[in-house]
Formats: C-alpha cells, sequence, structure tokens
C-alpha cells in the first residue's frame, strides 16, 4: 500500500468543528486505500498562549521546562483528531513525537532532527491505524522532550515522509498554495501549480511563511514530493518537486518579503585580520543567524561593519556585541529595527542579466530607498524601510508581470 503523510496547521485544527473537517480529509486519503500518517500543529494560537503563560509564572522560563510545556499542545490536537476519525468509524492512534522515533540533538526550542526511527509507527500502519503524529517535537538520547522551533511541524511531517518513502507529503494550512507573492499585499497575485525546491527555498528562507524552510531542505534532501494546499477547499494547491516545467525558468517565480530584520552596524572598526571573527563567533555560538554582512573601505585602516539579524534575536545579539566593543576597539553600535527584507526569486535570473537592474529602477520609481543588497544565484534581496514593504511588492510584482503566471 501507498503510504502518504498529511500535515494540518493550527489554523486547521483550530477548533472542534476544524478537527472534524481534517477528520474527514484523513478519512478520504484512507478510503482511497492509502496508508495514512498525519501530522499536526498545535491548536490556533494555543503555542503563544503557553509562551505567555510561561512568562507570567517567570521571566525567564529555563529552556528545557519550557520545550516540555510547549510540546502539549500538539499533544491536545492529535489525541482529538484521532478521537474524530475514531468516531468516524477509522482505527487511529495518536503518538507523540518520542514514541513516532524522531530523535533530536538538545538544542531546546530549535532542536533539529538527527534520525527517525520509524519502527512504531511501521507497526501501528500494519495494524490498518491511520497514525496521528505530534509535530513540532522530539527526543534527546537522554529521553529529553525538545521542540523544533517555529514551523516545527512542516520539518516533522517531511521527515516522515522521507523515513517511510511516502508518496507525497502534503501541508494543509489555510492558503490555497504558494503564490508569486503574499495576496494579503497583492491582491493580484497568482497561484504556483507547481515549483522546484531551490525557488521554494529561497522564497521560504526569505519571507514566504507557507512552508518553512528546514522542510524544503529535507524534501529536497530526500526526494520527497511536497503539496502545499488548503484544509478548507478542495484546490489542488502547489506541487514542490525537483523540477518545474521548462516554461517557468525564463523569469521571476515570486517575490518574498520579511519585517523581521534589524540591522547592527559596528562603527570605527579596526581593519586588521582576525576582527570579523571576534565579531561573529559569539553570534554563532549563541545561535543567533546573521544574514547580510557590508564593510565598508577601509580609511586609515578603520572600517566600518553592518550586518543583519532578525529583529527577534536583535536583543540578544547585542548583549554580545557590546562587551566585544572595547576588546576590538571599536568605537559604538548603531542598531535599527524598522527594516525589512525584499527579494526576487527565479532560476530564470540565473547568467541572465538585466533583473537587478529592473528591481533597482522599479524601487527608484516607488520612491523607496535601498540600504544594502545580497544576492544568490537565483535571488536578489533588498533591504528598505519597513513602512515601504506593501508599495515595494506590489511595484515589482507589477514590473516583472508575475500577475501573468
Amino acid at each position: 500500500m501507498t503510504v502518504v503523510v498529511q500535515k494540518y496547521g493550527g489554523s486547521s485544527v483550530a477548533d472542534a468543528d476544524r478537527i472534524k473537517n481534517a477528520a474527514r480529509r484523513v478519512g478520504k486519503a484512507k478510503d482511497a486505500g492509502n496508508q495514512v500518517v498525519v501530522v499536526v500543529s498545535a491548536m490556533g494560537d494555543t503555542t503563544d498562549d503557553l509562551i505567555a503563560l510561561a512568562q507570567q509564572v517567570t521571566e525567564r522560563p529555563r529552556d528545557r521546562e519550557l520545550d516540555v510545556l510547549l510540546s502539549t499542545g500538539e499533544l491536545v490536537s492529535s489525541t482529538l483528531l484521532s478521537m474524530a476519525l475514531e468516531n468516524l468509524g477509522y482505527k487511529a492512534v495518536s503518538l507523540t513525537g518520542a514514541q513516532a522515533g524522531i530523535q533530536t540533538d538538545s538544542a531546546y526550542s530549535r532542536a533539529r532532527i538527527l534520525r527517525v526511527d520509524a519502527s512504531r509507527i511501521i507497526s501501528e500502519l500494519e495494524r490498518d491505524n491511520i497514525v496521528i503524529v505530534a509535530g513540532f517535537q522530539g527526543v534527546t538520547h537522554d529521553m529529553d522532550i525538545t521542540t523544533l522551533g517555529r514551523g516545527g511541524s512542516d520539518t516533522t511531517a517531511v521527515a516522515l515522509a522521507a523515513s517511510l518513502g511516502a508518496e507525497v507529503c502534503q501541508i494543509y494550512s489555510d492558503v490555497e498554495g504558494v503564490y508569486t507573492a503574499d495576496p494579503r499585499l497583492v491582491p493580484e497575485a497568482m497561484n504556483l501549480k507547481e515549483i522546484g525546491y531551490e525557488e521554494m527555498l529561497e522564497l521560504a528562507s526569505y519571507g514566504a511563511k507557507v512552508l518553512h524552510p528546514r522542510a524544503v531542505e529535507l524534501g529536497q534532501l530526500y526526494g520527497v514530493t511536497i503539496v502545499v494546499a488548503s484544509s478548507f477547499s478542495n484546490r489542488a494547491g502547489t506541487t514542490i518537486c525537483k523540477e518545474a516545467s521548462m516554461e517557468v525558468r525564463n523569469k521571476v517565480r515570486g517575490i518574498a518579503h520579511d519585517t523581521n530584520v534589524a540591522k547592527i552596524t559596528v562603527v570605527g572598526v579596526p581593519d586588521h585580520p582576525g576582527i570579523a571573527a571576534a565579531i561573529f563567533e559569539p553570534l554563532a555560538k549563541e545561535n543567533v543567524s546573521v544574514d547580510t554582512i557590508v564593510q565598508n573601505a577601509s580609511i586609515n585602516n578603520i572600517t566600518d561593519l553592518t550586518f543583519t539579524v532578525a529583529r527577534t534575536d536583535l536583543p540578544r545579539a547585542m548583549s554580545l556585541m557590546e562587551p566585544l566593543l572595547k576588546s576590538i576597539e571599536a568605537k559604538q553600535c548603531i542598531t535599527d529595527s524598522t527594516l525589512a527584507k525584499v527579494s526576487i526569486v527565479g532560476t530564470g535570473m540565473q547568467n541572465t542579466p538585466g533583473y537587478a537592474a529592473r528591481m533597482f529602477r522599479t524601487l527608484h520609481e516607488a520612491g523607496i530607498n535601498i540600504q544594502l543588497i545580497t544576492t544568490s544565484e537565483i535571488r536578489i534581496t533588498c533591504i528598505i524601510s519597513e513602512d515601504k514593504v506593501k508599495d515595494a511588492v506590489g511595484a515589482l510584482h507589477k514590473a516583472f508581470e508575475l500577475e501573468k503566471a
């Protein structure tokens, strides 16, 4: 029998009626002759509510205890979905991440999956059960519960699909697939029928919230076909696979934006070997991810170094930077937390001139100043003022004619 993995996001299991709706969808997949494994997120805003509750108890909850607390949200969803399926006449069993064999490292709140021992899941499937797995969580070698970070249920689903050799991993949420831009900002945005892993990874990494980047990475590594669709409609959604059709390789495929951006400028840095390592090694050790890095030309062996981090990481980054200023003989740190990224993504940009110029001209004509620029082979990203994001995305969508996608 074919194995199908489905994942239902928080909005898809937000209340009893939506859980029943998800159960009906799962039942249809089972009736089609498949063995079905389902991964669920916590109901609605449960994770945020649990974080807020913990902070009412203590300003600094210990990471280990917070992970144990947050993991309970997915347990509620998985057990309720199992009950809903049994009420419809299906055999179902709910499993925690640990019971499902998801083994992780010990980086609490941001753990990474080391391996999946799918033997328990396979055993339950052989008993003709639909298996409901609590997403977003795993267990360390020492049997401590960990969580995988925001979007971790996507990663759980793709990891299970890879381990089980599933035919497809279906990611259900409240959006109908991958769009050329955020339809909340651009009503004309088009739903893409398919997109390649490489383009999807760039879109997800630079702001598209429809799928977590780590899930795309796993899908690409293990060749898992991923379908992103809505649990509230019957539209086919978007297929993420190894190759998108040849016709779409000659243009920009989508526009991503991200408002979780902050800039740090280290002013008056001596320009000599070892300074960059002294700045970025402490950030790396504390898992503060650095994105764009720009160093000005040196004048009299003194330079300025600018880099961006997630806005949510800014306080932690500054707590590391301020003690460093004296040791690296820098003058000061200046921050700006009112920024955003806007990116164009498409394999058509590889070895083809003109895309960067058109992007920069479009932003200029819209009166939008570019503060920093970063690129990959298939992506160009500009750091701009946060209050200009909607204008930027709309102007770029029009300039690259993505409404004709």
